[in-house]
């Protein structure tokens, strides 16, 4: 053919072909672009009404929540406190008349319980305590025994309150029908052991019952049963109601947030730490295990001749005089029951920002939930009220909620204990905090680091990360059963994982990010398949610290490099880069719901917002410099916007109004505590240098004091007008209370002041070194001059506690090697005849070692598990905190070697100090590397009425 041919022009025809089809794609283009803004907008809309439904649920929860507080409230209110203990009131209506909404809440995620969950559990509608247990008290009054039923569940769990007899109805017909479809038939409770004085493997319980059943009879225990009769249960169990003529109320037990690991693990071994717990009850029950050390020291022994009883600790003999007045009755083998007293987690101080993510959110019924230590707080800022989910034992690592917005999933860090400590996820109600479903018990490595909850299909499957050595990434169908069924799990990544989120419209796809990455993963027939995300030429980040997903399905992320990147729906390329966005680290993204994105920095503290095209619109805000940058953000009612900080503190404002704190707290280990002697505050300190003074009464910071160096001691004096602090260089301060202007500062040695301590007429200072010395100072001129007058010399380890005698003549003082002296501050010897002292009536009762306190010891201690003690005001009463994370209660004194103390955990960390509020309504406990801070409400005769 002819070249020429070839090159001729197209013909007019082809020509008007080929611009209608141009034509044609354009159009096509245009619609296909226009149906996309209108899925778009659909799918934005059944979002808004999601929202909207949800909102609606949860104030229907938060109602019945309400009601129920109220109708207990009220019922507890007609009762006199003469007849209280033989009947229980009536609720005002029928469960049944509230039972009907439940329904509402039936929808894919296992929601439809959470109504029926809120109603039964209608003591725990302010604060919930922390884990508990029960004395078994069998031969006291047969009709306070504990009565069990089990079911199919193998998490064990204990009923919550139920006020009628329709009630108990219903949750026996619910057990019966539970244990029918189980295959098992429920056991005749009549076939139960009895009790014997065997002792049982501990688990956490939590009494709804009486406050005051008849606790000063014998403790008696229950023998191990088998792991199939542990096993309970979710549902709640149905126990038999005592009669109103009966003299004390029967105690029934909440548990639905416990797990047995001897019924989940199939272990015998029993626990040295407290179980898991269901919060919601007015009070926290011990009961001890075979596993843990048991009450008494071994190979005491008591020379009534001489007047003196003898044990060891760590192989070094430790001696006691006994009071005159109690050497003839004084007997080994008697056993102090635990006090009629009870501790209620009333309030937890504190926020986990500093090494954690993504922790921060508002519930539709305007609750903050979050976590410090072992505790999950659901905080109402408007009512200013606090409750606690106290399932966990030990660190809370991650958070997250489901899309129904009531389930919670919370991920706990490996404990030192080898059953309870390991790691796991639990999800639970958020209206009666009781516990669904444990995951992965046994099965998780190290630590939870993020957890997410799927969003396209409803919430029906949950992805975890254990931070491993290869960061592992599972998932979970978690509504199977109640430990959940894992689908699948691959190695993540050898880098740190430090985040992992569903996407919310493609209901296969998951997101993890890190160090040096981000994944996209794709779930196909139970496994997983990873694509690394892209960067192309641009700068690689060290780390990509958070995501987030756009309107349009994009995946929006945050780096180390100050950057933000716009991911494709679908891809692993990236769409948009916005540089510099922030100087440092982006971390945190929250996409709001009219599409605008929030960015909080890391390093500079400002909040920047951004619209919807990622364009900057010219609002910004910053967080204050004092609370640190902002770690997470969660978005508030109407235009308030949550920052969760760098240094544990929480905010609440908007690009319109400044940022005010909510919630602040320590970032360094706590060890300093005092209480204020004529009001209603307290003191911390902390190694971060601040000392902070908070009031008990408005749960607020009444001020803060940056002091420098690391606080180890803290005392206030008698008038209240001066605070003595020792810090850990060996230098002390008195500082006036008032105006924080120091007063008075030395320096003795270069150890730390483990403990400084007025003398009861405030006239002279004991400070116990680590130096092993203890020195004295004469205080004159209102506290503005301190003349140094001695120092005593005679421990061989450094000073733990001390105690100044009433009249001011005498020191009790504890070492670090057990040893127990005495002084005589006048002449700074030591007083070598102990047995002088027997009668000598305490100031305070602090040391850990005397005969006041000899019971707090358990069998096979080694002198480093009690950490600190406190006695009441009143002298009824002895706290204590150890290194298992727990507060324990005793009667005082605790002077038999067989005390039995109420056992309370919520700390994560070891508990190093303990004070009673100058009222005694109240306990202040303090961990250590946890850095919390809880308040415990006292409750007592005089009190749970008004509680």
């Amino acid at each position: 053919m002819d070249v020429r041919q070839l090159e001729q022009p197209m013909s007019p025809v082809s020509s008007a072909d080929t611009g209608l089809c141009s034509a044609s794609d354009e159009m096509l283009e245009h619609e296909n672009e226009a149906l996309k803004e209108r899925v778009h907008g659909l799918e934005r809309k059944v979002h808004e009404q999601n929202d909207e439904i949800l909102c609606l649920r949860a104030t229907l929860a938060d109602v019945l929540r309400r009601l129920n507080s109220l109708e207990s409230f009220t019922s507890k209110g007609r009762e006199s406190p003469s007849g209280a203990r033989g009947r229980r009131a009536s609720p005002l209506r029928d469960r049944e008349s509230i039972s009907h909404p439940s329904t509402v809440f039936e929808e894919k995620g296992d929601a439809s319980s959470l109504i029926d969950d809120s109603s039964k559990n209608d003591e725990s509608r302010v604060t919930s305590p922390s884990q508990t247990e029960t004395l078994s008290e069998g031969s006291c009054d047969s009709s306070n025994r504990e009565r069990t039923s089990t079911g199919g569940s193998r998490i064990p769990t204990r009923t919550p309150v139920l006020h009628s007899s329709s009630i108990l109805r219903e949750s026996r017909t619910r057990l019966n029908s539970q244990d029918v479809r189980n295959g098992e038939p429920t056991p005749d409770r009549k076939s139960r052991r009895p009790h014997s004085t065997i002792i049982t493997k501990r688990s956490s319980h939590q009494s709804t019952g009486s406050l005051f059943d008849n606790d000063n009879c014998p403790i008696h225990y229950k023998p191990i049963t088998s792991p199939k009769k542990q096993m309970s249960s979710l549902s709640s169990r149905a126990y038999d109601f005592q009669s109103p003529t009966s003299a004390s109320m029967h105690k029934r037990w909440s548990s639905s947030s416990d797990f047995s690991a001897q019924g989940i693990m199939g272990s015998s071994n029993s626990l040295k730490r407290l179980g898991s717990t269901n919060s919601g009850s007015l009070t926290n029950l011990t009961k001890w295990s075979s596993g843990m050390q048991k009450p008494g020291l071994r190979d005491a022994s008591f020379n009534e001749e001489d007047g003196y009883i003898k044990f060891y600790l760590r192989g070094r003999p430790i001696v006691l005089y006994v009071p005159s007045h109690l050497i003839e009755s004084y007997s080994l083998s008697t056993v102090t029951p635990g006090p009629q007293s009870r501790l209620k987690l009333e309030w937890a101080y504190g926020y986990r920002g500093k090494d954690c993510r993504s922790n921060l959110y508002l519930l539709p019924t305007g609750e903050i939930v979050y976590f410090i230590a072992a505790v999950v707080v659901l905080y109402n800022v408007e009512e200013q009220t606090q409750r606690h989910y106290l399932g966990h034992t030990d660190d809370v690592k991650c958070l997250c909620i489901h899309p129904n917005k009531l389930l919670i999933a919370t991920g706990q860090t490996a404990g030192h204990d080898k059953m309870e400590g390991k790691p796991h996820i639990r999800i639970w109600n958020s209206v009666s905090l009781s516990t669904l479903h444990v995951l992965g018990l046994g099965e998780f490595e190290r630590s939870i680091t993020a957890i997410s909850f799927s969003k396209a299909d409803g919430g029906g499957l949950l992805a975890a990360i254990d931070e491993a050595n290869d960061h592992v990434l599972s998932l979970w169908e978690w509504q199977k059963g109640e430990t959940g069924h894992k689908i699948t799990e691959t190695k993540c990544s050898a880098d740190t994982v430090i985040g992992v989120d569903f996407h919310p419209m493609d209901r296969h796809t998951v997101v993890t990010c890190g160090k040096n990455h981000i994944a996209f993963w794709n779930i196909e027939g139970g496994t997983l398949s990873r694509r690394l995300g892209i960067f192309e030429s641009r700068d690689k980040p060290k780390y990509v610290t958070c995501i987030a997903f756009a309107d349009n399905g994009d995946v929006i992320s945050g780096d180390s490099n100050g950057n933000i990147l716009v991911w494709g729906r679908g891809t692993n390329t990236i769409l948009k880069s916005i540089k510099n966005a922030h100087e440092g680290a982006v971390f945190s993204l929250l996409v709001l719901k009219d599409g605008h994105v929030v960015s909080g920095g890391g390093k500079d503290g400002q909040l920047t917002l951004w619209d919807p095209s990622y364009r900057r619109t010219g609002y910004t805000a910053e967080v204050p410099e004092q609370y640190g940058n902002c770690r997470t953000i969660a978005e508030g009612k109407g235009s308030q916007l949550l920052v969760g900080t760098t240094k544990n503190a929480i905010l609440a404002g908007s690009f319109e109004l400044p940022f005010s704190v909510i919630m602040s707290g320590h970032i360094e280990e706590l060890w300093a505590l005092v209480s204020h002697p004529t009001e209603p505050q307290f003191v911390t300190g902390a190694f971060d240098g601040t000392i902070t003074m908070w009031d008990s009464m408005s749960k607020t910071v009444v001020w803060t004091l940056d002091n420098g160096e690391p606080v180890q001691s803290l005392d206030i004096s008698p008038d209240g007008s001066s605070v003595a602090v020792g810090t850990t260089t060996g230098k002390w301060q008195l500082l006036d209370m008032y105006t924080r202007e120091e007063l008075v500062q030395h320096t003795d040695g270069s150890e730390p002041i483990q403990v400084i301590r007025f003398s009861p007429d405030g006239k002279t200072l004991a400070i116990g070194s680590r130096d092993n010395h203890i020195y004295l100072y004469q205080l004159n001129d209102d506290y503005k001059k301190a003349n140094r007058v001695g120092r005593c010399t005679g421990h061989s380890s450094f000073i733990t506690q001390l105690d100044w005698s009433e009249d001011g003549s005498a020191i009790r003082s504890n070492s670090g090697d057990h040893d127990v002296l005495f002084w005589n501050p006048n002449t700074c010897r030591q007083i070598l005849q102990p047995s002088q002292l027997k009668d000598v009536q305490w100031a305070t009762d602090t040391c850990r070692i005397s005969f006041n306190s000899v019971g707090i010891w358990p069998e096979g201690a080694d002198g480093t598990d009690i950490n600190n003690c406190a006695r009441s005001h009143d002298g009824s009463l002895l706290v204590t905190g150890d290194d298992f994370g727990t507060v324990r209660l005793y009667q005082f004194p605790a002077s038999n070697i067989k005390s039995i103390g109420h056992i309370y955990g919520g700390h994560s960390s070891h508990v190093t100090n303990v004070a009673f509020m100058h009222e005694d309504n109240r306990v202040i406990s303090i961990g250590g590397k946890d850095m919390s801070v809880l308040q415990w409400k006292v409750l007592n005769q005089k009190n749970r009425f008004d509680d």
